[in-house]
Order: C-alpha cells, then structure tokens, then sequence
C-alpha cells in the first residue's frame, strides 16, 4: 500500500500569479495537439493548412470548455443545475465531462468543415490522432490533485488517497488512464493514421479505442458518489462509452465499403 504523496496544486507562482498543475496540464494538452498537427501537415498526412490547424485549436479549446462543462451538468447532475443554474458558469469549482467536451469539438469539426468545404470526416479523422496525449495529461493533473480516485484494493500500489476522507487504499486510476485512453490510444491511432485510410476510418478507431479503453479502465474508477452505479451495475462513464463503442464499429464498417 502506498501513500499518496501531498502535491501542491499550484505548479508555478509568479508573485501574485498562481498556475495550478491541471492548468498547465491543459496548457500542454493543446500544446502537444499543435505540434502534432504540424507534424502530420508538413509530411502530407492531410489537406488541411497550417492557417486550418490555428482555427482548431482556438476552437477546439472552446469546444472542450463549454461542451465539457455542458456535458457535466447535462449527463451527470441535470437535477442540481436545474435549481442553480447560475453554478454552470462556476468553472472553477471544477466538474467536467470528456464525452461533453468530445460533443463540444466534433461541434468544432462540423463548422470547420462546412466553412473551409471540407468533409466533416476529413477533418475529423485529422484531429483524432491529436487528442489521446491531451487525455494524458488532463487524467496526470486529476492525480496531481488527487481527485477522481479508484475502486478498494489491496494490490501493492494502491494508494491513500488523503482527499477521500476514508483512509482505505484505492486504484490510482487515473494513472490507468493516463496509461490506457491516452498513451495507449495514442500510438494505436498514430500508427493506424499514419497509413493511407478510407476517409472516416481513424475517426472510427477513435471511437472505439477510446469507448472500449474507458469502459474497461471505469471498473477501476470510483462512481461518483452523488450517482454511484447505474445500469446493470455500470457508471456512468461505462453508460456513455458504450454507443462510442458501437458508433465507431458502425462508422469503421460504412467507411469501409467505400474504398
């Protein structure tokens, strides 16, 4: 068993500036994104420019806000909100949903898309392969705040994680997803991208690396407990990644009969 050790969740101070780890852990998501983008411009992987990959990051950094934020309040507590309706715009208070903020850029992707006469695939299955080490850094600021801790368990690294208020050694699961939804995810997807595709398909791997990877690592996670577990015993994490799984088996199958 091990102890969680006490991160300061501030990274930098700079006088009276404060930059919190999931801050910089975003900051270094969209970072990692950009770099990436230009990689795959430069050697010919896309016909989207550089001026194009600018747009989706801009956009997309909004489309992570706002959808994930709406996610949040729309998948996880509609109840709450509907009687506080001015704590949506609490951002700061925490509370964010990955398939939120997945609605929020495939929104992103829809306008680009229409705008610039790109096939909304197109664009999609560009962005994709930029996202994972996003996920990879959102899920090491979770555990840098030691939040979103795991399941009961007695394996060796299972840890306390002080802001349960329980003292039992849990699942780091966030390191599991680190591991599975981001660096995991990432090389399948850069490997199966960086081979000529019929257009839609590494959209469709997305779909599924990422729904299947987040259902299995969810067996680790804790519920929340205002929802605890749902559905034939599932959360509601693993309730959302299920349609991701059979959209993108549909979608890789579609895209395949197109060649």
């Amino acid at each position: 068993m091990l102890q969680f050790p006490n991160f300061d969740p501030v990274a930098i101070r700079l006088g009276p500036l404060a930059i919190h780890w999931y801050g910089l852990m975003y900051l270094i998501g969209f970072g990692s994104a950009w770099l990436l983008g230009r990689w795959r411009i430069s050697h010919g992987k896309t016909r989207l420019t550089l001026k194009d990959l600018e747009d989706i990051i801009f956009y997309g950094v909004l489309g992570v806000i706002a959808g994930g934020r709406l996610g949040y309040v729309i998948f996880y507590k509609p109840a709450y909100y509907a009687t506080h309706p001015l704590e949506i715009f609490y951002l700061w208070e925490g509370g964010m949903s990955f398939h939120g903020g997945l609605l929020g850029v495939l929104t992103m992707v829809t306008w680009l898309a229409y705008s610039r006469k790109y096939k909304w695939l197109e664009v999609s299955d560009f962005v994709a392969p930029l996202i994972p080490l996003g996920l990879a850094t959102g899920r090491l600021g979770n555990f840098i705040n030691g939040e979103l801790w795991g399941r009961p368990s007695t394996l060796p690294w299972a840890m306390v994680f002080p802001q349960s208020g329980d003292g039992i050694a849990r699942h780091p699961s966030q390191l599991y997803q680190l591991g599975l939804e981001g660096l995991l995810l990432f090389g399948l997807l850069w490997w199966f991208a960086n081979k000529p595709r019929p257009t839609g398909q590494i959209s469709a791997v997305f779909l599924m690396g990422y729904g299947f990877f987040r259902f299995i690592a969810e067996y680790a996670r804790e519920p929340d407990d205002f929802l605890g577990l749902l559905t034939a015993g599932l959360s509601m994490g693993q309730l959302l990644s299920l349609p991701m799984i059979v959209a993108g088996a549909l979608l890789f199958k579609q895209c395949g009969k197109k060649m």
